[in-house]
């Protein structure tokens, strides 16, 4: 039986994504075995981003900073900009290193079912950083859910006046995906995005 607070640690750790109650103790236990090389790090990393944490002002993105790293970045190409669902989307983008512009985190999706509307999210933020010039592209990069692809056809609507050029992320088959095990979602966006074969 472990006392309070390591019961209370393990807990805490249970709720993060990804971890259920065995993970959580698993990673206490290490924790505990490793004090000095994992714990006190850990803590000292917690600490430092719970004392800094901000929610940049340009772009919705999550960092210790306000503009955030990627807003400030002078080498990122201005003229690119990336609409997001949420700040996840922007690193897993962020992390392929293949999108060179700046990014737009909208906090969400539309969703009649769940009461999101227009409104909640970060659209008008959206719309004023189009309408005030320097933006050439916007790439749409909601997920291939009902939700996100309502939601990118309800900002092509909305960014339709401005002399942007509107692009998605191409849906379809995935790299080293067999035929036989996709769905037929994925199976129809991809012949409806066929190409010829160069």
């Amino acid at each position: 039986m472990a006392s309070p607070e390591i019961e209370t640690l393990t807990q805490a750790l249970a709720r993060l994504p990804g971890l259920g109650p065995r993970s959580a103790r698993r990673a206490v236990l290490h924790l505990m075995k490793k004090r000095e090389t994992a714990m006190a790090p850990l803590l000292r990393a917690l600490e430092a981003v719970n004392e800094n944490l901000a929610v940049c002002s340009i772009c919705g993105n999550v960092d210790t900073t306000d503009p955030c790293a990627i807003c400030a970045d002078t080498r990122r190409d201005a003229r690119l900009l990336c609409v997001v669902e949420e700040v996840s989307d922007l690193w897993a983008l962020d992390r392929s290193r293949l999108f060179p512009g700046r990014f737009h985190v909208l906090g969400g999706r539309l969703s009649a079912l769940e009461g999101i509307r227009p409104e909640d999210l970060g659209i008008d933020t959206l719309i004023r950083r189009v309408a005030a010039g320097g933006i050439d592209e916007v790439v749409l990069a909601m997920n291939a859910t009902l939700e996100g692809q309502t939601t990118a056809h309800y900002l092509a609507e909305r960014l339709e006046p401005y002399p942007v050029r509107l692009t998605q992320l191409a849906h379809g088959l995935p790299v080293g995906g067999e035929l036989d095990y996709l769905d037929e979602g994925t199976l129809a966006q991809a012949l409806r995005a066929r190409r010829p074969v160069a």
